[in-house]
């Protein structure tokens, strides 16, 4: 998989935030070496969010978002503001740009994006138009506690001393947490069950079957892969039982079932619940869900925005395997892409999907509102194992190696 091709949701994000005309736009160009986003003196060019998947000395991939200005006045600025917000939510680092125009408004900012817990970086940026105002400008941030990084997106000052902090800001768990863990090594057979159903792109794998796949050879495992129905044939074929099967969740019971007594079980979506979200929060969560009192209300989240299919997962097989588990008056809703509610106090559970299309920050987020309005979340791989009562017989990884 080429750098260009690294999934977002690895990636580590970056996103610019600032009033209109601050330079945010022309500091996305001068960090990718690329007109990537049009410069212009007219307030509100950027609307939506723009992104840029690139590769940067020293970090790696990054996911590089361009925002609106917070301090757009225009008949769409309310809307875009909300967009800016939304994209804060998933941000690792945050570049927020000062102008000295309205300190208030741009500390207040600070604060906004300090509450999604992404690392702050200010920045001064004109300071080839406004080097004594910068200076003063520095001075004041300094006072308040804050050592701003000063460049010249248009000239290209200062930009390598702004790439060196990013990298010194890191998160501390960017990197580390890998999807498989301590549950194979290298020289064990990992026994990978893909079931391809009609959301699978035609000719393709889906994303987490990838990503899994391309650690496990990482790691030098033996892969071995097939479908539910060649299972019990592929394990005859092979001269002992796979160290670990890997399973997608709507098979659960049936690969369960079949499983030799010395081989680990888990599944895609429980392993990207650890590597995205609160895996102890899912599992805790996910051990209520057959106790929930009739007629609660349950947040079906996916990451994925699709046409709803036949036999969706999220919309049609999950749904009913409560209804029939639980019982028939639990009020299901579900949610895709982005779209998730500001109230999460009417729901009783909240589902979610492995996040793979989200990184880690984002999801965190969604976990931390669960937390904050005291709802249970789980995932969908967990909620399938406690619905089929095989959640204490399935592994998951403790360890980052």
């Amino acid at each position: 998989m080429s750098l260009n091709e690294t999934p977002r949701g690895v990636r580590l994000n970056i996103g610019i935030f600032g009033r209109c005309n601050s330079g945010k736009t022309s500091l996305l160009n001068a960090l990718t070496g690329q007109s990537v986003g049009v410069v212009s003196s007219v307030a509100g060019t950027t609307t939506d969010p723009v992104y840029k998947a690139m590769e940067i000395s020293g970090l790696g991939p990054v996911l590089l978002v361009d925002t609106a200005g917070f301090d757009d006045q225009s008949e769409l600025g309310m809307l875009r503001v909300i967009k800016t917000k939304e994209a804060a939510s998933a941000v690792d680092i945050a570049l927020l740009i000062f102008t000295g125009d309205d300190i208030v408004q741009e500390f207040s900012w600070l604060d906004k994006l300090k509450e999604t817990n992404a690392k702050v970086i200010p920045v001064i940026n004109k300071i080839d138009r406004y080097d004594d105002e910068g200076e003063h400008l520095a001075a004041a941030l300094f006072a308040q506690g804050l050592k701003a990084i000063r460049v010249s997106a248009k000239n290209d000052k200062g930009i390598g001393r702004l790439i060196d902090e990013i990298i010194r800001l890191l998160p501390d768990d960017f990197d580390t947490i890998t999807l498989t863990g301590d549950l194979c090594h290298a020289g064990d057979t990992v026994l990978l069950v893909m079931p391809q159903d009609i959301q699978a792109p035609k000719g393709r794998l889906i994303l987490p079957q990838v990503q899994t796949m391309r650690e496990l050879l990482d790691k030098g495992c033996i892969l071995a892969g097939c479908r539910v129905s060649e299972l019990a044939l592929t394990l005859k074929k092979l001269t002992e039982p796979p160290k670990l099967i890997i399973t997608d969740s709507q098979a659960f019971r049936r690969v369960y079932e079949q499983k030799p007594p010395e081989s680990k079980l888990t599944s895609f979506s429980m392993l990207f619940a650890r590597f995205k979200g609160d895996i102890d929060y899912f599992m805790e969560s996910g051990r209520k869900l057959p106790e929930i009192k009739e007629n609660a209300k349950i947040l079906i989240a996916e990451a994925c925005t699709h046409r709803p299919l036949e036999e969706d997962i999220g919309r049609v097989k999950l749904p009913r395997m409560l209804k029939n588990r639980l019982n028939q008056g639990v009020r299901i809703e579900v949610v895709g892409g982005r779209d998730f509610p500001a109230d999460l106090s009417p729901y009783d559970m909240i589902i979610h999907c492995g996040g793979c299309m989200f990184n880690r920050r984002y999801v965190m987020n969604r976990v931390a509102a669960a937390k904050a309005a005291n709802v249970p979340m789980t995932n969908y791989g967990v909620a399938i194992a406690a619905l089929l009562d095989i959640l204490s017989e399935v592994d998951l990884p403790k360890g980052n190696s």
